[in-house]
């Protein structure tokens, strides 16, 4: 059993391709990053014929699943709807792989949660992830209908008119032509590059209901270096005390309203409230704490779900306020190098305090049986290979959605979200904006159940180029609520069908936007995409 899930790892480094240098390669559709929208993305546009290059910063794909290490946060209904046909599907091969490569205890389990954690009905370990859009997305490569390329990143673009021709990648003299763009990335880095219009960071103009009272480009989400740790009774795995230990242990965020206190404390900011919220932690299974437990809210694996001793302890993953960085930004800043190494070593500060100093229910410090997983997360020091991006450059696209389309006190008297007739797609979760790089405490406030419209991806004015994740038609403030799994992977298969759409109807977005929107969210229907949630939810 295990040896099928080492063979499935095994194989995941050999589907990529390393171009050689100097080469032009063409495609019909360019997906510039290979994150959970680029995979959608290049999911649906593989499947509506077209030739595909997808590129990839590290030597993982899948994004917030994988390289970035983040469970999945999801809407309450997903078990049922919610999400595309697609997306539904991956994660019923999320629960397959488990099934059939692990020792569960009940693996008839209906609804199985590996981590059986506090935030996702669905928290799983990252490289399962990979296994599973490797598999989704093998086919293709081996008809030659998909290229991946990994460890690339885009260096400069050539533009005619309006369009988009060509974009070199960096390091290499590679160069990548197709008849259409889709950004994918995480920071919407092809944007810039290829002259597209955009916003970054609070916007100077808003007048939004919660609108950051300091705006700038500047001011964006903070990112958070997440890293995976399981538990090993009665061992010691301390680390070396890192370098940045004094100056993180002693950091108070310099944000307003003000934090409670220390960044490294079990008493924070709570989200919504902005008062003082007291948690617990205590990597014990089973364990009964006072307070709400860090430990199980992103818990990857729950020990008690397999068969006995097949872990010592359980394993989490560390995304919390504890590691959220918020001295400066990893994109558009004068130090951004500076930046991810300060992320990095945030996080690692973190989890030598909780080795050495966190407190204990019993009146002790620390938990010295931590250990890092960094296998887990394909590392060898601990840390996800990429950092957590929330906030993205967005396009100024032909629709923007704004907090009064979907906030709940925003939208007075409407007991639902604003319905887009243009709809490609459904999201749901709250606008939930973490503490700012530009000195914002939590903007956190509640949503409807809401739509995505076409017209948000939908540049003003570039004709082969959609955004396909959370770089669409939204602001600093509505961001907070279309970044998460099921609506970047919503978004990205439809960017993807829509490139398709566009090239197999020699037409636009912009084409499709005026004259073509029912049959274009035929096909979508066809797909398997909802376009409206039911009336059953309000």
């Amino acid at each position: 059993m295990l040896s099928r899930r080492r063979f499935l790892q095994s194989t995941i480094a050999g589907l990529a391709f390393r171009p050689q240098p100097g080469r032009t390669i063409a495609a019909d559709v360019a997906i510039i990053g290979g994150g959970t929208g680029g995979c959608a993305a290049a999911l649906a546009a593989l499947s509506m014929n077209c030739k595909v290059i997808m590129t990839e910063p590290t030597d993982w794909i899948g994004g917030q699943f994988t390289q970035q290490g983040v469970p999945p946060d999801e809407n309450s209904w997903i078990e049922s709807f919610g999400g595309t046909q697609s997306y539904l599907k991956f994660r019923s091969a999320i629960r397959r792989y488990y099934r059939q490569a692990y020792p569960l205890r009940l693996p008839e389990l209906e609804n199985l949660n590996p981590g059986a954690c506090g935030v996702s009905r669905l928290c799983h370990e990252p490289h399962v992830a990979l296994a599973v859009f490797r598999q989704l997305l093998a086919p293709y490569i081996s008809s030659g209908q998909l290229t991946i390329i990994t460890q690339a990143t885009p260096a400069a673009a050539s533009i005619s008119a309006d369009r988009v021709e060509s974009v070199r990648l960096k390091g290499t003299d590679t160069t990548i032509a197709a008849r259409f763009f889709l950004d994918a990335t995480e920071d919407g880095a092809l944007l810039p590059l290829t002259g597209t219009e955009y916003v970054q960071g609070a916007e100077e103009d808003s007048e939004e209901l919660h609108a950051s009272q300091r705006p700038g480009a500047a001011n964006m989400q903070a990112p958070t270096w997440c890293f995976a740790m399981e538990y090993r009774p009665g061992e010691d795995h301390t680390i070396t005390r890192p370098a940045s230990y004094d100056f993180w242990n002693s950091y108070i965020p310099p944000i307003s309203p003000p934090w409670p206190g220390k960044l490294f404390s079990l008493t924070y900011s709570h989200p919504i409230t902005l008062e003082p919220r007291t948690a617990s932690f205590d990597p014990r299974p089973g364990a009964e704490t006072e307070h709400f437990n860090l430990w199980t809210y992103r818990r990857l694996i729950d020990p008690a779900l397999f068969e006995p001793g097949t872990y010592a302890g359980g394993i989490s993953l560390v995304n919390w306020p504890q590691n959220d960085y918020m001295e400066g930004n990893l994109f558009g800043d004068h130090d951004v190098a500076g930046h991810l190494q300060q992320a990095r070593e945030l996080s690692r500060a973190l989890f030598y305090w909780l080795q050495t100093e966190v407190p204990r229910e019993d009146g002790g410090q620390g938990w010295p049986g931590l250990r890092l997983r960094g296998d887990i997360l394909g590392t060898s020091d601990g840390l996800a290979k990429a950092p957590y991006i929330r906030e993205s450059r967005r396009i100024r696209a032909r629709f923007t959605v704004r907090e009064d389309h979907v906030g709940q006190e925003a939208r007075g008297n409407a007991a639902r979200a604003a319905q887009f007739d243009d709809s490609v797609g459904i999201g749901s979760y709250r606008i939930d904006l973490h503490p700012s790089t530009g000195g914002d405490n939590y903007i956190d406030v509640a949503s409807w159940p809401f739509q995505i419209p076409l017209g948000a991806l939908v540049p003003e004015r570039m004709q082969n180029l959609v955004p396909a994740c959370k770089n669409i038609g939204v602001t600093h403030i509505t961001g907070g609520c279309y970044r998460l799994h099921p609506v970047e992977w919503n978004i990205g298969e439809a960017a993807g069908a829509l490139a398709a759409y566009c090239l197999a109807h020699n037409t636009s977005p912009q084409g499709v936007y005026e004259r073509r929107v029912a049959d274009f969210q035929r096909v979508l229907v066809d797909r398997g995409v909802p376009l409206a949630w039911p009336e059953t939810i309000y």
